[in-house]
C-alpha cells in the first residue's frame, strides 16, 4: 500500500531550532559543545501544550553522556549558554538531607514562560555583545573623538 501513511504515535521526539536566533552573534560564538547541549536542553522542553520552560533539568554528567564530552567540557557548555544569555538557571541544584542530589532548573530564554505575560521569551541573547567588537567600537569612537 504505497499511499498510505503510517500513524506516528510519539515514537520521535523532534525539535524546532529557529534561523533567526541562530545567525546571532552569539550563537555564531558558541563552541560546538555548547551548541549541541542547547539542542538537548530545547529537547527536554515538552512543547507549548505542557510548557515546563523554567524547569527543564539536565545535570552536567547527563550532558556529557548526551553531547559525548567530558563532565569539565559539558559544565563549560553549560556556563557558555549562560554567560551569552540562552539559559538560566531557574533554581539551583542541591543536595538533599537523605542524600537525594537535584539537578539545577533552567529557562530556555528563547522560549516563553508558563503563565507569564509574553507569549515570546526574553532572548536574552539578543543583548550579547562580543568583547572584540566592544573594543573595536570604544576604539573608533575614541578615535573619532581625538579627530
Amino acid at each position: 500500500m504505497a499511499g498510505r501513511k503510517q500513524s506516528n504515535t510519539g515514537s520521535e521526539h523532534f525539535t524546532k531550532m529557529v534561523r533567526a536566533m541562530m545567525e546571532t552573534a552569539a550563537w555564531r560564538s558558541l563552541s560546538t559543545a555548547a551548541q549541541s547541549l542547547y539542542v538537548w536542553l530545547k529537547l527536554e522542553w515538552h512543547g507549548s501544550g505542557f510548557n515546563n520552560n523554567g524547569k527543564i533539568r539536565l545535570s552536567v554528567r547527563q550532558a556529557a553522556f548526551k553531547i559525548g564530552v567530558s563532565r569539565n567540557t559539558a559544565a563549560r557548555a553549560f556556563h557558555e549558554l549562560q554567560a551569552k544569555g540562552f539559559i538560566v538557571i531557574t533554581k539551583h541544584a542541591r543536595l538533599g538531607v537523605n542524600g537525594q542530589a537535584t539537578s539545577p532548573a533552567f529557562e530556555l530564554t528563547e522560549l516563553a514562560l508558563p503563565h507569564g505575560v509574553s507569549t515570546t521569551g526574553r532572548r536574552l541573547y539578543k543583548e550579547w555583545k562580543s568583547k572584540l567588537t566592544t573594543l573595536f567600537t570604544r576604539q573608533r569612537f575614541t578615535t573619532q573623538m581625538d579627530a
